[in-house]
C-alpha cells in the first residue's frame, strides 16, 4: 500500500520518531547553506528554499513553492553520524566512546541512500569490520525521498543510484505541489517503517497520484545536470595511467582534499595519539584523512605519490575503477558534491569524459 500524509503529518512523522527514542537529523537552513543537524520540530526543515549550483559555486534561493525537499545536496552527507570526522577509540583510563545515538535520518536521497550502502559493505561487513559504525548502522531509521528536481551537478542516474531512492529505507517518500498544497506518497520498506508510518494521520494514494508521483522522479532522471560517460569506467581508468590530461588537471588542482572531505564514500582514516602535559592521560584518535595529502603516501623515506597530478590520479582511479576490485561497486554515486566544492570546479564528469575522448577520439 502507498499512503499519503500532508505537511500535518510530515510534521507527526518527525514527532514520532521522537517519541522512539531517535533523534531526528534533516536538512535545514544554517550558515547560507542547506545543511544536515538534529531537528526540533519539522519547523525547522528548509521550506521554500532551493539551491543553486556549478562547478566551485553554491547558492541558497527563494524558491516560489514551500517545498522542503527542493533542493540538491549540500556540503554535508550522512557519513558524518555513521563515521565520524573524529571519534576517540582508546583512553588509557579505560573510557568508552559512549557514542550510542540513535538517529533517524530524514530526507536521504538515492545517491546517499547508495552511499550509506557502500559505506555499510566497506566498514560494516568487511572481513574486519569496524565495531563503533556497525553499532551505528543498526540503530538508524531512515526516511528516503524520492527526486523530482535534480540540481545542476547531479549525476546519480548515470551512476545508477537515483533519482529514485533504492533499497535501505524504513520509509520512502514522494514530495508533490499541487498549487499550495504539499502532500508526500509514503512506501514502507521495514516493519519498522510500516509501525511508524501507522502512527501517523494518512489515506491512501490513489492510482492517479501514484503515476504522477513515479512520472515526476522519471522525468528527474532526464533533468540532470551532469552524466557520466557510457564506457568501461574501470578499464578506462587503468589504461590512462600516462595520460597527458593528469598534468592538465593538476595545473588546476590545489590538492586541498575538499573532495574527500564532502564525499558521501571517502573513508580513509588517520591514527593520532595523545597525552596530557603531565604525561599521565593518553588517548588514542582516529579522524578523516585525505589521499590528496602528501603525507597520505608517506613511505620512508618519501612520499609515494609527490606531485598533484599522481594524487588526482590515484583519486580518481580508485573512486571509479579499483573500488570494483576491492568492494565490487563504484566509489561515486553521482551527487556531484566534489564538483560544488572544489575552489577550482574541477569536474569529475568533465575528467572522465575528457579521458575517454582521448582513448577513443572522433573524427570531426
Amino acid at each position: 500500500m502507498t499512503a499519503v500524509i500532508d505537511a500535518a503529518g510530515l510534521a507527526e512523522l518527525v514527532e514520532a520518531l521522537k517519541r522512539r527514542g531517535y533523534r531526528v537529523i534533516g536538512p535545514t537552513v544554517r550558515d547560507s547553506a542547506i545543511v544536515l543537524a538534529e531537528l526540533s520540530s519539522a519547523e525547522d526543515l528548509p521550506s521554500g528554499w532551493g539551491v543553486d549550483v556549478a562547478p566551485g559555486h553554491y547558492r541558497l534561493r527563494q524558491r516560489a513553492d514551500d517545498a522542503v525537499f527542493g533542493h540538491s545536496a549540500g556540503p554535508q552527507s550522512w557519513k558524518q553520524f555513521l563515521h565520524p570526522p573524529r571519534q576517540r577509540l582508546w583512553s588509557s583510563e579505560g573510557e568508552q566512546n559512549g557514542d550510542t545515538e540513535r538517529y533517524a535520518f530524514l530526507g536521504v536521497r538515492g545517491c546517499d541512500l547508495a552511499a550509506i550502502a557502500t559505506l555499510d559493505r566497506v566498514l560494516g561487513r568487511g572481513a574486519h569490520p569496524q565495531p563503533e559504525f556497525a553499532a551505528r548502522r543498526r540503530g538508524i531509521f531512515v526516511v528516503a525521498v524520492n527526486c523530482t528536481e535534480p540540481g545542476g551537478l547531479c549525476f546519480c542516474a548515470s551512476m545508477g543510484t537515483g533519482p529514485g531512492v533504492g533499497p535501505g529505507h524504513d520509509l520512502a517518500l514522494t514530495e508533490r505541489i499541487d498549487g499550495n498544497v504539499r502532500s508526500y506518497l509514503v512506501e514502507v520498506g521495514s516493519d519498522d517503517g510500516a509501525d511508524v508510518l501507522a502512527e501517523l494521520p494518512q489515506r491512501v494514494a490513489d492510482d492517479h497520484e501514484i503515476d504522477c508521483a513515479r512520472a515526476d522522479v522519471a522525468d528527474a532522471a532526464h533533468a540532470m545536470g551532469r552524466r557520466m560517460p557510457e564506457v568501461d569506467l574501470r578499464e578506462l581508468l587503468a589504461s590512462s595511467r600516462e595520460s597527458p590530461r593528469w598534468d592538465d588537471v593538476a595545473a588546476r588542482c590545489l590538492t586541498c582534499g575538499n573532495c574527500t572531505m564532502v564525499c558521501p564514500t571517502c573513508f580513509c582514516t588517520d591514527v593520532t595519539d595523545v597525552t596530557d602535559l603531565t604525561g599521565e592521560h593518553a588517548e588514542r584518535w582516529m579522524h578523516w584523512a585525505s589521499c590528496f595529502d602528501l603525507d597520505f603516501s608517506y613511505v620512508h623515506p618519501d612520499s609515494v605519490r609527490q606531485s598533484g597530478a599522481g594524487r588526482y590520479r590515484h583519486w580518481i582511479t580508485h573512486k571509479l575503477g579499483t573500488w570494483h576490485d576491492q568492494f565490487g561497486t563504484s566509489g561515486c554515486v553521482g551527487c556531484g558534491r566534489c564538483i560544488a566544492w572544489c575552489p577550482t570546479g574541477i569536474d569529475i564528469t568533465e575528467e572522465a569524459a575528457a579521458l575517454a575522448q582521448q582513448a577513443d577520439p572522433v573524427d570531426e
